[in-house]
């Protein structure tokens, strides 16, 4: 919600269709954009969290 306000809601929108509209277009945009490169492994977050989660702590 922070990223889509910074970057889409920034000026006044005059009516709920317009605001449909720019989101809309917005998340498109985003969406087709960004590609999501994992580094962070379930097995690495399990070491890293093992504190919070306990049992599923890997040995």
């Amino acid at each position: 919600m922070s990223v889509l306000s910074n970057q889409c809601l920034k000026e006044r929108i005059p009516d709920i269709e317009s605001l449909k509209e720019q989101v809309s277009a917005w998340t498109n945009d985003h969406n087709n954009s960004k590609v999501v490169n994992w580094q962070f492994t379930t097995d690495d977050a399990r070491i890293k969290l093992r504190k919070l989660h306990p049992a599923y702590a890997v040995s």
